[in-house]
């Protein structure tokens, strides 16, 4: 019966509650917040009964966590995965792993060193639309890749960012819609099409007053195996559309807007991909969070903490480790030095 700790009372830990309380013996022995008065209205909230504290140390010295789930600013992950590791805890990280690739480097060579498992939160990966169309990635039904293209068109109101305090600054965030919001995006390209090598971008900031990071961004890439792809990143969109991804062969197409498959072509059709497009063809569940950060479902969290208390019990890798978390930020960070510069960034193999 795993024992956790969450770091970290921000909105989406209570995300992080929900999907615990769906894993057979999943405990929360400990929550930590380094604001008194956060801490105590997180626990009254969801009428919580385990220890309350300030500080991190205290929690770690409990034999009963087994599990440290960080859900801290963007910017503050490093410190508190760092010291769980120390402690010998397994660690989770929501996303980003960490704002700069440097910092989630000693993220990964902590956990390393002190034998202990990491993982970070990029629940879109298990959803089931997603894996389907994985799947068909894996098993080569595109033929070629040629092309793959990701949208995350949303909406953010200035009072989203003015009431954060650490939204939309470069120490705490990292950056902005990129970084925030379509870091899922993000990943979710890299798993279809592999390793991105060079990228070319536009960022901006359109709709928003007193953020130092972009509300709107569009990036071109080069992949490992020379497919080409697009990234549309913005939360300047009113009033917000669902996020999608498109991935395309010489042989397929498959479109997918959050949870529903707009297109699945292959020149080979497959008995069952009438039941794929029977299955994904209705609206599912939340919007996304497409104008509205706590319209997202706990379900993808849910299934990647099972998947991380496997891994643990089984001493078997996480389906998205730390370095796999590593890799959206690398991208997003030549993605910044890209527009920056006004050229192309190449990213080392």
């Amino acid at each position: 019966m795993p024992g956790f700790a969450i770091v970290g009372c921000g909105m989406i830990a209570g995300f992080h509650l929900k999907a615990l309380a769906e894993i057979d013996g999943a405990r929360v022995v400990a929550v930590v917040d380094s604001v008194p008065e956060a801490l105590q209205r997180f626990a009254d909230k969801h009428e919580l009964r385990c220890e309350l504290s300030t500080t991190l140390a205290p929690v770690l010295q409990r034999r009963d966590v087994d599990i440290v789930i960080v859900s801290t600013p963007s910017g503050a992950h490093m410190e508190s995965a760092v010291a769980a590791a120390q402690a010998g805890k397994h660690v989770v990280v929501e996303k980003p792993l960490e704002i700069t690739v440097e910092r989630c480097d000693r993220i990964i060579e902590a956990c390393d060193k002190h034998h202990v498992k990491l993982c970070t939160i990029f629940p879109s990966r298990f959803a089931d639309a997603n894996r389907t169309l994985k799947a068909a990635v894996d098993a080569g039904r595109f033929g070629r890749l040629t092309l793959g293209e990701t949208t995350c068109k949303w909406w953010r109101p200035q009072s989203y960012y003015d009431q954060g305090g650490w939204r939309g600054t470069k120490a705490l965030d990292g950056g902005g819609a990129l970084m925030n919001q379509a870091i899922h995006n993000v990943d979710l390209l890299l798993w279809m099409m592999g390793r991105a090598t060079h990228v070319s971008a536009f960022t901006a900031t359109l709709a928003h007053e007193r953020i130092e990071v972009e509300d709107t961004a569009v990036a071109c890439l080069r992949f490992a195996g020379g497919a080409l792809g697009v990234i549309e990143a913005t939360t300047s969109v009113f009033p917000g559309f669902p996020k999608t991804i498109a991935i395309h062969g010489d042989r397929g197409s498959v479109v997918i807007e959050q949870e529903d498959v707009l297109r699945w072509e292959f020149t080979q059709e497959l008995p069952e991909d009438q039941a794929v497009k029977a299955r994904f063809a209705q609206k599912v569940g939340a919007s996304g969070g497409s104008s509205d950060p706590s319209a997202i479902s706990h379900v993808g969290h849910a299934r990647q903490l099972a998947d991380f208390v496997r891994a643990i019990q089984t001493n078997t890798a996480p389906l998205v480790d730390g370095r796999e978390g590593r890799k959206a930020v690398e991208v997003i960070r030549a993605i910044y030095r890209a527009a920056e510069t006004g050229g192309t960034v190449e990213i080392p193999g």
